[in-house]
């Protein structure tokens, strides 16, 4: 444990006298707000692969870590929570800030969540909670009452009732049996055309997922938190799934007859094969997670890479390549939708053509996070992630917000990595703009300085614009969707960062390479065209009659959003054609 993320208050007063007597070891990172330790907590959990530590006070405190520890434990992410509580003497008597934390926390760290009554309990039930979370990939919580932080510690003694701890933390990786490989063997082998849908726990499988992809001659889908997980450029990966996914992903799922997912559990099983289609393998580390999300005719639990390596020698290689052909052809054919689609005028700036800009400038060892919202959009589809890229977002929660506060934890895990987050104007105003306060206060320690904060200033939010459109055939709401026009570059350049802003297609590509160069962190506010649709790559008649019978019902920006819509569209028609 080296940082942890925090925020004071007198919850927790006896606690930050004693990091002031440990010489602040470990380091207490001090955020704008409690969820926004959580969010770095998080953040630093993912690209470092250790355990995030956030704390908190008691009452508010502990409440305002909640949004940030969901989303670790739906993400599968080790995150301890260290929070404060009234004295002992005051619970149960509505004291000021009193709030039954333990019932509180029972949901979000139900693997472990304790209270600290004594000191001689702090040392296990403190190696519990850090080894739970690792063990489990979860969150757990620490609750310590104001009153026992300020009693003089003493170790457990070697008696009745008292339970000593250990330092030593041992890795594992199991593998399944061998009769359960030749099983999964069997079904794989029979099948002529496989796809592959792996997840962030195939990430240390990369070359395993290659050869397993290669030997079935099979094309390769990645689940959101899975997109750091193999090369964007390989000819047969054929990016994300789902609502976010492109056009390869669905028709590969839609006409294959076999399915090995690895690491993943997607939740979308509309955007899988039907059921009955194909003979299905999933493999993943934890017994709890596999069997859903489809009928799989058979469970691996184990670790991905040597499960993998194992399971390689029993695979029969292809004959025929005319699958991965084909699925080769309509990945090539997607890219070129994406630059065209890029290419397409807007009013000022197409926010596609912000991120396509971006990907061919993206330094080789940078980390990525993105916001919840049509940022996300065009993330999972412009953005071609490879060797040591690394990207992250809110993938099961999909809370808005952990855009700029995943960059910051990032930047402690490895600070002499680029980072670059992806914020929707709404994320930005939400909180992306006090925690500039966070980057301007830290900055100038991290080996590399730069921290790129992207906004899309489009003054919508986006997203539920466009939901609201295509699933319910409202027009847009303007009271509850309309934001302000913030000047969020003069705010980063007020603080002692670069801020640039940007209204102009042609201005673009340099504000990215300005910003990548820069000596320190900086803002690019890009004005971006709201009507710019994130239409999903099987968009239903369902979805399009919805979305005309939102112009019909007055949508104030009905007239942009058909002729964007359109010349989005047909792109897909064009491409292919010279």
């Amino acid at each position: 444990m080296e940082h942890v993320f925090a925020y004071p208050g007198d919850g927790i007063n006896g606690l930050l006298a004693a990091w002031g007597r440990a010489e602040n070891d470990p380091r207490f990172i001090q955020s704008r707000h409690e969820e926004m330790s959580a969010f770095q907590a998080v953040g630093y959990a993912k690209f470092s692969g250790r355990v995030g530590v956030c704390a908190a006070t008691s009452g508010p405190g502990a409440i305002h870590l909640l949004n940030g520890l969901y989303d670790a434990k739906l993400d599968h992410v080790p995150v301890v929570a260290i929070v404060g509580q009234t004295n002992r003497s005051a619970m149960g008597g509505s004291y000021q800030q009193e709030v039954d934390l333990l019932s509180l926390y029972k949901d979000v760290a139900s693997d472990f969540c304790e209270m600290v009554t004594v000191p001689e309990q702090l040392p296990n039930v403190l190696d519990r909670a850090i080894r739970t979370a690792v063990a489990r990939r979860s969150v757990t919580a620490v609750i310590v009452p104001a009153d026992v932080q300020e009693l003089d510690y003493s170790p457990p003694e070697h008696a009745f009732k008292m339970v000593p701890s250990s330092l030593d933390m041992p890795h594992y990786a199991p593998v399944p049996e061998d009769e359960d490989l030749r099983r999964a063997a069997d079904a794989l082998n029979s099948c002529g055309k496989i796809a592959l849908l792996i997840g962030q726990g195939a990430r240390g499988a990369r070359a395993e997922v290659q050869a397993v992809a290669d030997r079935l001659g099979a094309g390769v889908a990645k689940a959101l938190l899975g997109k750091d997980a193999l090369d964007d450029d390989l000819p047969y990966v054929t990016g994300a799934i789902g609502l976010l996914g492109t056009r390869p992903s669905y028709e590969m799922m839609r006409e294959c007859d076999g399915l090995l997912v690895v690491g993943s559990s997607f939740p979308y099983s509309q955007f899988l094969p039907e059921y009955g289609q194909a003979r299905a393998v999933q493999i993943d580390l934890d017994p709890h997670m596999v069997g859903l999300r489809y009928p799989f005719e058979v469970n691996l639990v184990g670790d991905a890479a040597r499960t993998l390596r194992r399971l390689l020698p029993l695979l029969e290689p292809v004959e025929d390549p005319a699958w991965r052909t084909k699925i080769e052809d309509n990945v090539a054919r997607w890219w070129e939708v994406m630059e065209r689609r890029a290419g397409v005028e807007a009013r000022p700036v197409n926010p596609e053509y912000v991120f396509h800009a971006l990907d061919g400038l993206l330094p080789e060892n940078v980390i990525l996070s993105a916001d919840s919202g049509s940022a996300a959009n065009w993330y999972a589809r412009h953005l071609k992630l490879r060797g040591a890229m690394r990207g992250s977002l809110s993938g099961t929660l999909a809370t808005m917000g952990p855009g700029v506060p995943y960059a910051i934890g990032a930047k402690f895990a490895h600070g002499d990595r680029p980072a670059i987050a992806l914020v929707g104007d709404g994320a930005m105003q939400m909180n992306g703009m006090a925690e500039l306060i966070t980057v301007a206060k830290y900055w100038q320690e991290w080996a590399d300085p730069r921290l790129v904060v992207a906004v899309l200033n489009n003054q919508d939010l986006n997203q539920v614009t466009w939901e609201m459109r295509a699933m319910s055939g409202a027009p847009q709401f303007l009271p509850s969707q309309s934001l302000p026009d913030v000047a969020y570059a003069d705010f980063a350049r007020s603080l002692g960062l670069t801020g640039l802003r940007v209204e102009k297609p042609e201005e673009v590509r340099g504000a990215w390479e300005s910003a990548l160069a820069a000596d320190r962190p900086c803002v690019l506010d890009f004005v971006t065209d709201p009507a710019v649709p994130p239409i999903p790559p099987h968009a239903t008649l369902d979805q399009i009659e919805a979305a005309a019978a939102s112009v019909l019902k007055g949508d104030s920006d009905g007239a942009a959003m058909v002729r964007q819509g359109f010349k989005a569209k047909v792109q897909e028609f064009l491409a292919g054609r010279h």
